[in-house]
């Protein structure tokens, strides 16, 4: 199965449910009063990171990830069951963007990280909480909401700590076999690698001093613009602390290191303000007066220059002591390098009263008349309507109250409207009178 960091797939929070419209019935209560429960919570979706998954393969299959509804409420004040979560389990480094806004809403770069994705809906309440000193038998219930369905794009950037960059047949492969306990294929030709492979460093004699290491597949000329397969792993790059540029010394390891940044700076131009190093691979291959002209060129790029044989294991004790003294620490790393996750931000349209003029048949077929109606839009009037879809007759003198409190009626009269005009909000349409109090 090929390695897969990219994947998108569509997220469901269960809905509220809905509170229950109840009376208690007993022999020795013939009036028993309201007693409807309220609705249970929707589940909600969750991504959450874990260390046992080595890419999104395992999501494959299945696009849709859905929670449970909430129960409805009952009568006996007995309110419903939260629907259970959904927790899905990604690679630790995955990003997650949605897809429509194309924001960051999780960027799980721990072990255990968990992330809501896609919230459950309210429950609704039931009507005993409607209950007042004038309404004392509510025939009314509140319905649940909707939870949230979204659609989102899952990268995986690989959280290693060195990261060895470099063109085919540069020798990172057996470079990572040397240094890690890493068993990847190696031959001598290009594209060996086709997904990204991963090793642990350990230092000599002190087991709890260690780094992961990884080997990004192969970069080609045009990677940046999508060409070969380096776009498609250029993102794993990022999430290194420390860039190793591996050189051949047999094939221009000056103009390679110079293609190499190029094509970083093209992808990500942060990448070059990285901790990196060079090393100079393959000097078994060269004269050492043309490595000693080689090393000169490359310490003009302004980084520590280290020269190695992966083949013949040389100089790779002192390169595994470089790497663990430049490493930066994570926590420094975590500084500058977590995406931004932009904040759920609720936001409630403002309110708008538009006013249109409805021509309808009068008494005859010559005779028209004209009605005004004012569209409320925004407010969350509508959003409100809505939960009590089911019993607007029964809930008209609840709603009425809360649009008095909430300042709809003044608004109304400040735009414009008279007595007797329809007012339209959502599906429903009513009509207008001044209120007097």
């Amino acid at each position: 199965m090929a390695f897969r960091d990219v994947l998108e797939i569509e997220v469901i929070a269960g809905n509220g449910g809905d509170g229950a419209m109840s009376f208690h019935r007993a022999k020795y209560m013939p009036k028993g009063g309201p007693d409807g429960g309220h609705g249970g919570k929707g589940g909600s979706v969750f991504l959450r990171a874990v260390n046992n998954v080595s890419s999104l393969d395992t999501l494959i299959g299945r696009r849709k990830y859905k929670a449970s509804n909430g129960w409805y409420g009952e009568g006996r004040l007995r309110n419903g069951k939260d629907g259970e979560d959904m927790v899905i389990d990604v690679p630790v480094g995955t990003t997650a963007f949605d897809v429509e806004s194309g924001r960051v809403i999780a960027d799980l770069t721990e072990v255990g990280q968990v992330k809501l994705v896609a919230k459950g809906g309210s429950g609704g309440r039931g009507n005993s909480v409607f209950v007042t000193p004038t309404r004392q038998a509510p025939r009314f219930a509140e319905l649940g909401t909707k939870g949230e369905t979204r659609k989102i794009r899952l990268e995986l950037r690989l959280i290693a700590d060195v990261g060895l960059v470099g063109y085919p047949n540069a020798g990172k492969s057996s470079l990572l076999a040397r240094l890690s306990r890493a068993n990847p294929e190696i031959a001598d030709y290009p594209f060996t690698t086709l997904s990204p492979i991963l090793g642990v460093v350990t230092r000599e004699d002190q087991e709890d001093q260690r780094f992961t290491l990884a080997d990004i597949p192969g970069i080609i000329e045009g990677a940046s613009e999508g060409k070969g397969l380096g776009l498609e792993f250029l993102r794993h790059i990022s999430r290194t602390r420390l860039l190793v540029y591996v050189l051949a010394g047999d094939q221009d390891p000056v103009g390679n290191l110079e293609s190499l940044q190029t094509e970083l700076q093209s992808y990500d131009p942060s990448l070059l303000d990285a901790a990196a190093c060079i090393v100079l691979n393959k000097i078994d291959l060269i004269e050492e007066d043309v490595q000693e002209m080689i090393e000169e060129e490359l310490q003009e790029f302004g980084l520590p220059v280290l020269k190695i044989s992966a083949l013949e294991e040389i100089g790779l004790d002192q390169l595994k002591e470089t790497l663990f003294d430049l490493l930066p620490s994570r926590e420094l790393w975590r500084e500058t390098h977590t995406l931004e996750e932009e904040p759920e931000v609720v936001r409630i349209e403002p309110l708008r009263i538009e006013r249109h003029e409805d021509i309808i048949p009068g008494d005859n077929e010559y005779e028209e008349e004209i009605e005004i109606v004012w569209e409320v839009l925004g407010g969350g009037f509508a959003e409100r309507l809505a939960r009590f879809s089911r019993h607007l007759d029964d809930a008209a003198e609840y709603l009425q109250a809360y649009f008095k409190r909430e300042g709809l009626f003044n608004a109304l009269k400040r735009a414009g409207a008279k007595q007797g005009d329809t007012v339209e909000i959502g599906i429903m349409k009513f009509e207008y009178f001044e209120d007097e109090n």
